[in-house]
This record gives structure tokens, sequence and C-alpha cells, in this order.
């Protein structure tokens, strides 16, 4: 029984591995192996997988056939409806195998099927093209070699580097003709050149101090590619011990970000020499790349090396460097020591920003969609924290465009105006997709430059101005300031006047304006009885390419002033200022004896008159009106009363101080009425016929009653009566009227013939007496008013009483 239990068991272990081995065989069975070269244009065809791996291409699509790639990028891919393996992007071996380690550089596939599940291995070898010329790391090798160096000795040449492999690669190194040096290639443990220089022959510095070679390195390529270095011998003095390092190759760790100062390794290389032939300085000699040089400190005494400068990960991942220590010996001899230090990763990148190119300052007037600014946005790491995201604030007339993979241009998208913001601060913010996000900015300010886009402005479109008559020449009479936002010469503003004549004279030699700060002056004295007002524009232009320019329209009102006496046109004076006049001594209490009229070319204010007697013989006897200067009685005459009155009326304007004019009136009565003229036939003459009785001489005190009621009869007798034209009007007690032809009346004009007429008016106690008198030509003035408190009867053809008063121009 155990032992058939144990065949048992056996039975099973062999039945399960070979269920294994035909599960692993469906999986791989095999690596297919392609070879093609680098830079393959894209849709170069590789190989037919399908035929390759047996497979039939009508089940690609139905079984999924994918092929995954084991690399960053997806550069080869399979035709599912052919079955044919193609490059999808042109491959670069010294991008995919930078190190040169292996000669070979694959890419591993696999196809994958499933409906049964296949896997298939798959290898392609990118072969090396001689795209790639040798290079040196420094154009001159500078070299030190004592004069005491015995022929034979060695010295170590930089290499140089070719990112092309096998053949393709360095091949071998020439150098120029030299009596003293040659070279001998040597092949490293990689397969790489080096090249030693050889001393043929023994120096001698005071023959030839510098010796100038050319190294020249070449590949294997079937186009052969070279590239020189220059080496440059300085020959030294005897120094016979150079310094030596324990190792002649070191390797340190580090990681990215540590502080700056901390020991990264501390160098110890010896001298057998003694004195100052063993004092050793340590320097990193010329293979040692400048970026090295930044990151890390060598301390030239202790041979310490410390940390510099910030340590990137995703900047450098490995620093090479070469160090020298050198005695001080009189001819200095030296040691070298290589140095590799390995910088290991964390996550610490920011994104960054970089500005290509800005234009600062621009024109205010810029075109919509100009490119202001050009910038590149990049974060080292990888994944989301390697995606970033460009913007900048919204309330700007600015956008960013994406013009190429993470290169973005600033436009600018709205109008710009200066003279509303003269200049932008314009943030730029980059922020990546990691978390937490990490983001950077970059500020920087455009200005603005000012263009001539703004016309002159005067606080006013209209100017009224006020200037005094009689004014001084050159008086300041208002300044006219206009305003422009613009800058510099565009708004340095010159103003002057636009040129308008007025009666043959310009307005320029009215008026003159101060060109640079519109202060504007008379020039000469204005009358405001001769000119009234000016009316003209005066322009504000600015001094850009092309000027602006706006005006503003000026009026100036000449004011009056009181510079005009009044002038007494009514009593009219032949002679001298004295006008008699004659009046009948039984004139009414309130009958109109003269009128004063005077007149004053002043404005309206200033020409107001009123009227005063300055001088009254008596002043009981005769009343002024101080508005129309109507002279009227306020009582009868009497006996008493003296036979001549002298009155003196002084006219007096409304200015101040007042002007006035004065006119004398000398009034004599008489006992009868004043002779009528001939010429009365427009209307009829209404008289009432009294008897010219003295109550004191004639009636006694018996007859009273008898020659009251006499009078009564004769008085309706001739009330009745209709009066016949005669030649000589009969005596009326109660007319009142002047012989001289300036009787005082109010006066309107009639006619405008050669011959003129004058209506003259006169009161009489029952009614009125219009009389046709000639007018003399070439009068100035006429006269038209209405008298206050004049009543007129129905039996009159004028609306109202009148009077025309002239005074002869001679």
């Amino acid at each position: 029984m155990p032992l058939f239990l144990t065949m048992e068991s056996w039975k099973r272990y062999v039945l399960v591995v070979l269920m294994m081995f035909s599960f692993v065989y469906q999986i791989s069975t095999s690596v297919t192996h392609y070879s093609i070269p680098e830079e393959m244009k894209d849709g170069s065809v590789v190989a037919n997988l399908a035929t390759d791996l047996g497979l039939d291409v009508k089940t690609l699509n139905q079984r999924k056939m994918r092929l995954d790639i084991i690399a960053n990028k997806k550069y080869l891919d399979v035709n599912k409806d052919t079955g044919e393996l193609y490059v999808v992007e042109k491959i670069d071996r010294e991008y995919i195998c930078p190190t040169k380690s292996s000669a070979s550089c694959y890419l591993r596939l696999e196809v994958i099927l499933e409906n049964p599940l296949r896997i298939f291995n798959i290898e392609v070898e990118i072969l090396d093209m001689n795209d790639n010329a040798p290079q040196f790391r420094r154009d001159a090798i500078h070299l030190d070699i004592s004069e005491a160096t015995p022929k034979g000795e060695r010295f170590s040449l930089s290499n140089a580097v070719d990112p092309d492999v096998g053949t393709n690669s360095v091949k071998t190194y020439h150098l120029s003709e030299s009596e003293y040096f040659n070279i001998e290639v040597q092949t490293g443990r990689e397969g790489s050149k080096f090249a030693d220089l050889i001393l043929k022959r023994a120096l001698d510095r005071e023959k030839q101090a510098v010796h100038n070679l050319i190294l020249t390195a070449v590949d294997g390529g079937t186009l052969v590619r070279s590239g020189t270095a220059s080496v440059i011998v300085h020959v030294l003095d005897t120094n016979d011990n150079a310094p030596t390092f324990e190792k002649a190759n070191l390797s340190v760790k580090i990681i990215e970000n540590s502080p700056i100062g901390i020991l990264v390794i501390d160098l110890n290389a010896t001298d057998l020499d003694e004195g100052s032939n063993s004092d050793l300085t340590y320097s990193y000699s010329l293979y040692t790349s400048e970026k090295t040089q930044e990151t890390f400190n060598l301390n030239p005494s202790t041979g310490e090396i410390t940390v510099k400068g910030m340590l990137n990960y995703e900047d450098f991942k490995i620093y090479d460097m070469e160090v020298i220590a050198t005695d001080k010996g009189a001819n200095s001899l030296s040691g070298q020591c290589t140095i590799k230090i390995l910088v290991e990763d964390m996550n610490d990148n920011h994104p960054e920003i970089s500005i290509k190119s800005f234009q600062s300052p621009v024109n205010e007037n810029i075109e919509l969609d100009t490119v202001i600014a050009v910038l590149s946005v990049s974060d080292k790491d990888s994944g989301d924290n390697g995606v970033v995201d460009l913007h900048i604030p919204q309330n700007m007339p600015f956008k960013l465009r994406e013009s190429s993979d993470n290169y973005y241009q600033l436009v600018v998208s709205q109008p710009l105006d200066r003279e509303k913001v003269p200049e932008y601060d314009i943030t730029f913010t980059v922020t990546d997709r990691g978390s937490p996000p990490l983001s950077d900015n970059e500020t920087m300010t455009l200005e603005l430059l000012d263009v001539n886009d703004n016309v002159p402005q005067f606080p006013q479109s209209f100017y009224t101005i006020r200037v005094m008559e009689n004014n001084a020449p050159g008086a300041l009479l208002s300044s006219l300031t206009a305003f422009d936002p613009d800058l510099h010469e565009n708004q340095y503003l010159v103003y002057f006047i636009l040129e308008k004549e007025i009666a043959n004279t310009s307005m320029s030699m009215l008026f003159s304006i101060n060109p640079e700060n519109g202060n504007l002056y008379a020039l000469k004295t204005f009358d405001y009885e001769i000119e009234k007002e000016f009316l003209f524009h005066i322009e504000a232009r600015d001094s850009g390419s092309p000027p602006l320019s706006s005006n503003v329209t000026v009026h100036i009102i000449i004011v009056d002033q009181n510079d005009n006496a009044p002038v007494i046109v009514s009593p009219w004076r032949a002679h001298g200022s004295v006008v008699e006049e004659k009046i009948p001594r039984s004139t009414d209490k309130g009958s109109l004896v003269a009128k004063v009229i005077a007149l004053d070319t002043d404005s309206v204010h200033n020409s107001r008159i009123t009227y005063q007697f300055l001088q009254v013989t008596d002043a009981t006897l005769f009343s002024l009106d101080q508005y129309n200067g109507e002279i009227r009685t306020m009582r009868m005459f009497s006996y008493r009363d003296p036979r001549h009155q002298r009155l003196v009326v002084v006219a007096k304007d409304n200015g101040d101080p007042a002007l006035s004019a004065t006119v004398t009136i000398k009034l004599s009565t008489v006992e009868t009425a004043v002779k009528a003229y001939s010429d009365m036939t427009e209307v009829p003459l209404e008289y009432d016929i009294f008897s010219d009785l003295n109550l004191y001489l004639v009636i006694g005190l018996g007859s009273v009653s008898f020659l009251l009621l006499i009078t009564i009869l004769v008085t309706i007798v001739l009330k009745c009566q209709k009066p016949k034209p005669s030649k000589a009007a009969p005596p009326s007690r109660n007319s009142v009227i002047s012989e001289r032809n300036s009787t005082v009346a109010d006066s309107t004009l009639v006619s405008n013939d050669a011959y003129w007429y004058s209506l003259f008016l006169a009161e009489t106690r029952k009614g009125k007496l219009v009389v046709r008198q000639p007018v003399p030509k070439g009068s100035r003035y006429i006269v038209s008013s209405i008298p206050r408190g004049t009543g007129l009867t129905d039996t009159s053809d004028s609306a109202a009483s009148t009077l025309q008063v002239w005074q002869n121009v001679n």
C-alpha cells in the first residue's frame, strides 16, 4: 500500500510539471531578432511579424494583437491589417543608448495575442550610423612639462568624444608634425580610444619654451568625420617627484538638494619630496567642466571637496571631475585623480518660466495681435508633476497664445491708451499639476510710449470776456489755457488767433495772445460808443507730428464807462446857452411852459437822464419833472411876480461819477397871446374869446353881478360860432406857445422828405392848437417819447402829443 501511494504521487507530480511546461511554451518560445539602422523615416517597414511568427493575418484583429515596447516612447507599431512592423517615430540611437557600455542597442518588444494567449519576445537592434563627429571638450589643451623629463615620457591628453559606436566612434588620433613629440593611441576597456603624448627627445626650455601642436581625432565611419584641439606644451624647470593619490579613480554618492558646505570627499595626495616641493595645491584640471566647478568647491590647501551650488537630479545626475595635486617646487609636478559624483534623486522641482523676448517700451497705438513677449515654460519633473499651465491676470488687455510645445506668445488683445494706463506690470504665473501643485511667477513691466492722439482741450467751448472801455493798450484780458494729456512735444501747446477781419481791421491788430501760455492782451484802447463787442476764435495747437489742434470762441464785450456827458438837444440854442421864451401872463396852473431834452451816448444804465433845477427865480412858480424834463407852472402869475424869470436846468446822467449839462431858460411874461403862424390848414382852431378885463381897474363893486352875467352870455355865443381861417389868430388868454421852433412838447418823426414838418402841440384851457412849421435840413437828433400825464381830446389827429427836435450838424 505505501509503495502504491508513492507511485500515485509521482504520477501526479509529473502531470503538473508537463502542464506548467506547456503554459510557459505558449507565453514565450523564443526571441525574434531584427536589425535596423537609426534615423529611419517614419512609416518605414521593419518586417512582417505575421509571416515571421507564423500567424494568420486575418485573425490579428480578432485576437486583439498589440505591441508593448519596454521603453519611454513608442518608436514602433504593428499594422493589424498586414502584420507589418513599422517605424512610428524617427529613432536616434545615441538618445536611446546614451552609454557606450555595450556596442549593441536594442529595443525590446512584446507581441501579445489572445484566444489563445500567445506572447512573442522581439528584439530590434538599432544599428549605428556615422552621424556625429568626434569633439574635444576643450579647444585648447595646456600641458606643463619639465625640461628634465626624459625622452619616452608619456602625457595623457584629453580624449575626444563621439556619440557613435563601433567603427563610427573615434578610431585614431593624429598629431601635427613635431620633432619633440608624437602620440600613441591606446584602447580602453570599453574600446574607447585615448592618445598619450610621448616625448621623443629631451626638451630645452631655453631654446623653445612653448610647443604648439594640433591633435586630430578621426572616427572609422565610411564618411570619415574628425575634430581637432590645440595642444599647448609649456616647458618647466626640473622637479623630480610628482604628487600621487591613494586611488586614481574614486566614486562618491550624494543626495540632491544637499546643504551648501557639506563635505563630499577628502582627497589626500602625497609627495615624496621634502620642503616646498612636498607642499601640495589642489585644483581642477582643464577637463573638469565649468558646471562641475560651479557646483563643488575644492579647497586648494586641504583637498576637501564640498557642495558649492544647488544639486538637482533632473539637471545633472553625474559629475565627473579631475583633480590635480601640484607641488610647490621650483619645477612643480602634479598628480591626477578622477572622481565620479553620483547624485541621487528626490521630488523637488518647481516649474520655470524663461523670458525669451520682451519688447518694452512700445507705442500706445500698437496694433492688435502684436507679439509683445515670447516665453517658454518647463518642469524637470515627470508625469503630472511635469505638466504645467501658464496664465496672466484677466483684467489686462493681453492674452497668451501657445505657439509650440511649452512656448507661449504674449499678444495685444485690446487697444492701449497711455493716458489711462501708462505702464503694465504683467505677472506670468506657471503652475504644475502635481499634488500639491508647485508654481512660479515672473513680473515684467511694459511701458507705453506716447503717441499724439489727443487734441488740446479748453475748459470751456465759449469764453465771454468783459473789457472796460478806455483800457490801457497791452492790458491782460484773460488767460485761455488748454490742456493736452499727451507727453513731451505732444503736449507743448502754441496759441494763436484765427485771422478775421472786421471793418478791414484784422483781429491780430486788435488783440494779441502769448503763444506759450495763452494770455490774451488788448493792443488798443476800446471805445464802447464805437465798438461794443468782438467775436473771434483762438486755436491751441500741439507740437506733435502731425500736430493736433482745437479752437475756442472768444466773445469780447466792451463794458461802458460814463465818459460822455449829456447833450442838451431841446430847447434848441442857436447861440450861447441862454434860451429866451415868452409866455402869456395869464397862463393857468399846470400849463407846460418848456421841455428840456438831453441825450447821452453811453449805455442804457449810464444814459438815464434826470433833470433838476440848478437855479430858479421863484421856486414856488415852476415845477420840473425829473424824468421827462417838463417845466410846468405850479400856480398862476400874479402882478407881484417879476416880469422876467430865469431858470437854470441841469441834466445829469446815471453814471458814477455822474456827468451833466446845463441850459438856461429866460422866460418873459407878456400880456397878449403869441401870434400864430399863417400856415394853419390842418386842424380848425378852437379858442375861447374872453374880455380882457382887469377886475381891479374897470369893474366896480356895484357892477359885479351885471358883468358876470354878460360874460357868461358872450361865452356861450362864442362857443357856438365856427371860426374862419385868418392870417393872425385872435388872442387867447390860455394859449401857451413859443415863438421859437424849439417849442416844448414831445416829438415823433412825421416824414423823411426834403422839407421836414413838425407838429407842435400847445395846450389851452379849452382845447388843442396844431401848427405846421418848416424844419431845417441836415438834422441829427430825432427823439421820440410820450409825455407822462398828457392826454388828447378826440379832435386831435395824433395818438399822442408829439414833438420833433433837431440839432444842426454844423
